[in-house]
């Protein structure tokens, strides 16, 4: 970005309790991004107009992988308008169809938060396009419900992307099955078709590149990491819902100030269920990323496991720190037994 007429790059740290900023001049930035890379990161992505490379420091010499680019051109502006991946007044059917844009392309005033919704589940994906191989894309979106986010990866992929793909949304609801069915297939959405099935018993991953589960009750999201897992597939994002189980068996003595009062116990036990899930799938050969899907005030349900397969990362060791982790506050999560086949000894 330009400020006072000198070029910045930013660099954001998100810490625990708060953000940091900083924006810095080309040389500083330079030498904070070499540094990052050889000290604080195996791997990162540098998104340019002309391509995309992902960078990889683990062990021996570093590697350099140029992929097609996924990002426009930025801005240089300090004050700039949010810009979304699909945008307001450009009218896109499948939310014409669910009421969220006018025929015109206007969001609907009420329906905002859902425009939003769509294009921060779009940018998360887009983050995850180099990790993904070329051609004829196959992705299976568990739990689909009303489908809003399966229509928008169909959209980006197909229109804004150009890729040709194969995405099924399953869900157990036939009566949402069909209406998802009959908009697929009413707006031409080639590639998309949508199933009623149950995650855990679901076998047709064989191939299958990306696996999304958003928003799957309990125990349902460690049924379609699990199946995700088992079919090795290289890329999954997963939006949690609902943790109830580990909120009855937490215990640990430290914590009964916390643990005595259900909703701080109710929110406590939703965020160790997340990070044990993470560690499992880091135990399992993922690189794991847990980001803020929308802000909280929209829902409480806003956090996202971007997981990415990475051969050769230490499963050992996240698995040993899963074990210390669970053992500390008394715990056995669905996800630990449903994988146990799958780490290590």
């Amino acid at each position: 970005m330009d400020i006072a007429r000198s070029l910045r790059y930013r660099f954001t740290a998100h810490h625990a309790t708060r953000t940091i900023d900083e924006n810095l001049a080309p040389d500083a930035a330079a030498e904070r991004l070499v540094g990052l890379l050889e000290h604080d990161f195996r791997q990162g992505l540098l998104q340019a107009t002309a391509a995309d490379w992902q960078v990889l420091t683990g062990k021996g010499a570093p590697m350099i992988l140029r992929r097609e680019p996924t990002r426009r051109q930025a801005t240089r502006s300090h004050d700039r308008t949010k810009r979304y991946l699909l945008p307001e007044g450009t009218p896109v059917p499948f939310l014409v169809a669910l009421g969220v844009m006018t025929a015109e392309g206007k969001v609907r005033k009420p329906r905002y938060d859902k425009f939003r919704q769509v294009n921060r589940f779009l940018e998360l994906v887009e983050d995850v396009l180099p990790s993904l191989p070329a051609g004829r894309l196959k992705i299976v979106d568990f739990g689909s419900g009303r489908s809003y986010l399966t229509f928008a990866l169909h959209y980006l992929l197909v229109h804004v992307h150009g890729r040709a793909v194969e995405i099924v949304g399953l869900d157990l609801k036939t009566n949402v099955i069909s209406d998802c069915e009959q908009l697929a297939r009413r707006i031409g959405a080639d590639g998309l078709r949508f199933e009623v099935g149950d995650i855990a018993g679901y076998e047709a991953l064989a191939g299958t590149d990306l696996v999304v589960s958003l928003h799957a009750c309990d125990t349902a999201t460690d049924d379609a990491l699990d199946r995700a897992v088992r079919a090795e597939v290289p890329v999954i994002l997963a939006v949690p819902c609902c943790q109830h189980e580990v909120m009855s068996q937490l215990e640990n003595a430290a914590l009964r100030p916390l643990l005595r009062y259900g909703t701080l116990r109710e929110r406590f036990a939703a965020e160790v269920t997340d990070a044990a899930r993470a560690q499992l799938l880091g135990a399992v050969g993922y690189d794991v990323q847990v980001v803020e899907f929308v802000e909280l005030e929209h829902t409480p349900k806003n956090i996202l496991l971007r997981a990415v397969a990475r051969p050769g990362r230490d499963r050992a060791k996240a698995f040993a720190e899963y074990r210390a982790f669970t053992a500390e506050l008394g715990i056995d999560p669905t996800l630990g037994r449903l994988l146990a086949d799958r780490l290590p000894s």
